[in-house]
């Protein structure tokens, strides 16, 4: 085999079509593109435009609000708590810290700070300081014989308000 002899296997590639090169090309005069108007020509941009009736997006209610301020937690549950414990990923004789459960791999990153979420069942007892708990989740640390510290108590007011 010489580098001449070189070629694709047949059916390999696909001319493309050259549009607007005369009306015996097929492909002359309008290029497949119809008859005059927008959209046949370059640059067209439509999308959602309904023929000056209320778009879709525009008629449909919005709802909801997101605050840009908002705090995002990281949230860890008992349940991985206790696992990490069991795998020796965490030492329950000492204090437990957000830096600790990020080094263990239970939180990705910290974000705003960690939250302590109450699902399944914690057996260990232990002492853990997070930014934020559920009560669930403080009754069923101390249930254990732990203890959970809170660094940003939820407001009463907000409490109070429910």
């Amino acid at each position: 085999m010489k580098l001449n002899e070189l070629a694709d296997r047949p059916g390999a590639t696909k001319k493309k079509m050259r549009v607007a090169r005369g009306v015996g090309s097929g492909k002359g005069k309008t290029a497949g593109r119809g008859v005059k108007g927008q959209k046949s020509r370059r640059g067209v941009s439509i999308n959602g435009f309904e023929g000056g009736q209320m778009p879709i997006h525009m008629r449909i209610p919005k709802r909801g609000f997101n605050s840009m301020n908002r705090e995002k937690l990281a949230w860890v549950n008992l349940y991985r708590l206790q696992k990490a414990i069991d795998a020796k990923k965490l030492d329950a004789s000492g204090e437990i810290t957000e830096a600790a459960l990020a080094a263990a791999g239970l939180v990705r990153r910290k974000n705003d700070g960690v939250r302590l979420l109450a699902q399944g069942e914690l057996k260990t007892k232990v002492k853990i300081t997070v930014t934020g708990a559920s009560d669930a989740a403080v009754k069923a640390v101390e249930k254990a014989g732990g203890a959970v510290t809170i660094l940003k108590p939820r407001p009463a007011a907000a409490d109070s308000a429910a």
